[in-house]
């Protein structure tokens, strides 16, 4: 597989509009491809799209296979992807090992797997005993299983702890450099970006606005000059004669200072972009 070739439609149906997700786009074998922007964007509808558990128009080629144009689909059996969830999915009346071989028949690899993943002595238990972290390590075990060649991670360390992120950030690139495969991840946590991927891809509304290296992205966009960071409100506090916001950035919190006109259109619970530029923090 040296590349693969995606050129895919599909009409999103969200709460408030329609939206067109277009996608046209080359991605080279051994890439980590890191996808981001603003909920909503079709983000995880492209990983789906990809993995074959949605449809939609267009191509989609690896390598010289077709996975999909407007006369074949290949189903997602026969596409050489792993697929890590957010929610683990692990079968839970099975043990760490028997989670992995229900995929594959190969004893060797998931010892090999759970030995790379510091998970070899909980092997025989079951994923209720287990922590987060160590849920998330079997998912993405049971991913290699089929030693894909396309690995697609939806936001998997997103609700695990800062030091079990950082953890786990650095077996997912040991496994994705050990196994040589290429990687799609999507992530809306900057530093998660930053250490894990070769490549970014931002979307929005559907369409891809960027496309760079994560420095490029986060560091050298002359376009706006700024970051944006997507969180949710959880509280607004008066002081004074000012209003203090606090929200809620992936695993960590943010005050921000807010006048009294802007603070009239937010509210516990809204969904805000937080951004950050030399001049200033706004919301």
């Amino acid at each position: 597989m040296d590349k693969i070739k995606i050129k895919t439609q599909k009409l999103l149906h969200g709460s408030s509009k329609e939206m067109l997700l277009d996608i046209d786009l080359e991605i080279q074998k051994g890439s980590f491809v890191a996808l981001t922007g603003e909920s909503g964007s079709g983000k995880t509808t492209l990983l789906r799209i990809l993995s074959g558990l949605e449809e939609a128009e267009g191509e989609i080629v690896v390598g010289d296979i077709i996975w999909q144009d407007k006369n074949h689909f290949l189903p997602p059996q026969k596409r050489k992807i792993g697929f890590v969830f957010q929610d683990y999915a692990l079968f839970s009346n099975m043990s760490v090992q028997d989670n992995l071989l229900f995929v594959k028949k190969d004893r060797e690899l998931a010892n090999e797997l759970l030995e790379l993943t510091n998970l070899y002595e909980l092997r025989d238990r079951y994923p209720n005993s287990l922590s987060g972290g160590q849920k998330q390590r079997v998912s993405l075990c049971r991913a290699m299983m089929n030693q894909p060649e396309l690995l697609l991670m939806d936001e998997p360390l997103s609700a695990l702890d800062i030091d079990m992120r950082k953890k786990l950030q650095n077996e997912i690139l040991l496994l994705h450099k050990k196994f040589d495969m290429t990687t799609i991840m999507v992530s809306h946590d900057p530093s998660e970006i930053y250490h894990l991927s070769s490549r970014v891809i931002v979307l929005k509304n559907g369409k891809i606005v960027n496309d760079a290296t994560a420095r490029e992205v986060f560091f050298e966009n002359l376009d706006s000059s700024k970051l944006s960071f997507e969180g949710e409100i959880l509280d607004i506090v008066e002081v004074d004669t000012i209003f203090v916001v606090i929200i809620s950035i992936g695993q960590q919190l943010r005050e921000v200072v807010v006048d009294r006109d802007r603070v009239k259109s937010l509210k516990r619970g809204d969904r805000v972009t937080i951004s950050i530029n030399s001049f200033g923090i706004f919301v």
